[in-house]
């Protein structure tokens, strides 16, 4: 057979169908673009905004017109949150929810022979499958093996951890994926290694809230306590990884301030392959916001956890998620998020405009805030975060300036009017260019220590130390 994959969504969704793709591969089946002719299409959905839905919904049929007879096989937490929904739109024969992902080649392999068997003869339609569990029966983590091959050779997820216990009023996530189960240690050791063996030089640690792994019974905000000296947390995947052997580079996809606090941030400091760039996600630069999306630390804490980073290397970098429009933000609540964003020199501010989502508190909220009032917000804040950057871009400029290096992972080759450039990020997570000379091609996939010249496009100019 020949599968073709979309994926929508985060980064769990993208390791996920990375290790169904190995799955098929393994039994012999090739996998091929999605624009391309195939026997089955998988679509990998997502949930956390209504746009989210709307494109799964406008990829399960686009998939379909390649080719008319082809199996469809949709999952992720789309499928998981609204199965009745997805089964209802024309063409779709599989629906699995989110702890099925790798059952899915059995359920295809099965749907596959069984039409080609009957090709020849005159059947009845075949009825849609559904294969789905309940919120309550999302305990187990999902095993779907060691993961080891993927599109590119330079960059790999490792999956930690699944689920949310968080419940933040706004997020339908926790009812998609169910309760937090943090991945066996000595699993994610063996992945490691074996992308390592692979030639991997970047190890992204992510989950569906990382910073919940080996959290269970703890509360960093609460009673519980950090737990004193002992390595608990993702520190335990970190500590485990940085000692691994080679050259190489870990970067955590997330660290959730809903989890974590500064001393704990400070803990991570002491692990030389962590990059220095930590995504937290702050959702609102108001108090009284955050209150209201169930989030349990204070602004005040958020500035701790981030002038944290910034007293260890003025140059680390921090990105973040905000919600605009949530219900009941009036102007002043905004404006308390454009200086939050002002302030911290967000490296990459990922702007959300607030979407209803199905059993959550906040879609059932009075005040909800118009489109036309989430549009003016977003864009005032995507201006406000354009600006952050580049000054977090000058910082940097100036600490290279004073003799700092910076290492890169160069990635690919791209065109621009100004010429032809390496790319790659650096471990603060700025994208680099450096202009492309004879030979540059065999200078993928590798590391390069360089010198921070200029900001350009969406990042820095560089050139090789």
């Amino acid at each position: 057979m020949k599968i073709a994959f979309h994926t929508l969504g985060c980064k769990v969704n993208q390791y996920e169908s990375e290790a169904m793709a190995q799955m098929f591969r393994s039994r012999g089946h090739e996998i091929v673009s999605e624009k391309d002719f195939a026997d089955v299409y998988v679509i990998n959905t997502c949930t956390v905004t209504a746009v989210a839905d709307k494109k799964s919904r406008q990829y399960i049929r686009r998939m379909k017109k390649v080719n008319p007879d082809s199996l469809v096989a949709v999952t992720g937490c789309y499928a998981q949150i609204s199965p009745e929904e997805v089964s209802g739109i024309d063409g779709v024969d599989i629906v699995t929810g989110t702890n099925e992902k790798h059952t899915l080649i059995d359920y295809v392999e099965k749907r596959f022979e069984e039409s080609s068997a009957s090709s020849g003869g005159d059947t009845q339609p075949q009825m849609l499958e559904m294969h789905m569990h309940a919120y309550d029966e999302l305990g187990a983590f999902e095993d779907m093996g060691i993961v080891s091959s993927r599109e590119t050779r330079t960059r790999a997820y490792i999956k930690i951890q699944e689920g949310c216990n968080r419940f933040c009023s706004y997020c339908v996530i926790p009812y998609a994926r169910g309760p937090v189960r943090s991945r066996p240690l000595a699993s994610i050791v063996s992945e490691a290694k074996a992308l390592l063996a692979e030639g991997c030089k970047e190890l992204v640690l992510t989950g569906i809230n990382t910073a919940q792994y080996d959290m269970e019974g703890r509360n960093l905000y609460g009673a519980s306590g950090s737990g004193g000296g002992d390595i608990f947390g993702v520190e335990k995947v970190i500590a485990a990884i940085n000692g691994l052997e080679g050259d190489f580079r870990i970067r955590l996809s997330s660290l959730e301030p809903a989890v974590v606090n500064a001393e704990y941030v400070k803990r991570l400091f002491q692990y030389d392959k962590l990059c220095h760039h930590l995504h937290m996600s702050a959702q609102s630069g108001s108090d009284r916001i955050l209150k209201a999306m169930n989030r349990p630390y204070d602004l005040d804490q958020y500035y701790e956890m981030v002038n944290t980073l910034f007293a260890f290397d003025e140059c680390y970098g921090v990105s973040t998620d905000i919600i605009v429009g949530f219900p009941g933000e009036k102007e002043s609540d905004f404006e308390d998020s454009m200086k939050l964003v002002r302030e911290c020199g967000f490296v990459k501010t990922h702007i959300f405009k607030y979407s209803k989502r199905p059993l959550t508190k906040a879609a059932e909220m009075k005040d909800q805030v118009s489109p036309q009032v989430k549009n003016r917000r977003s864009d005032m804040l995507e201006k406000a975060a354009a600006k952050a950057a580049e000054g977090f871009f000058e910082t940097n400029l100036g600490a290279s300036a004073e003799g700092r290096t910076e290492r890169v992972l160069l990635e690919e080759i791209v065109e621009k009017p100004s010429g032809r450039y390496l790319t790659g990020f650096t471990g603060n997570y700025i994208r680099v260019y450096i202009e492309a000379g004879q030979g540059a091609e065999l200078l993928l996939d590798t590391f390069a220590d360089v010198r921070l010249t200029g900001i350009v496009y969406d990042g820095m100019s560089a050139d090789m130390v």
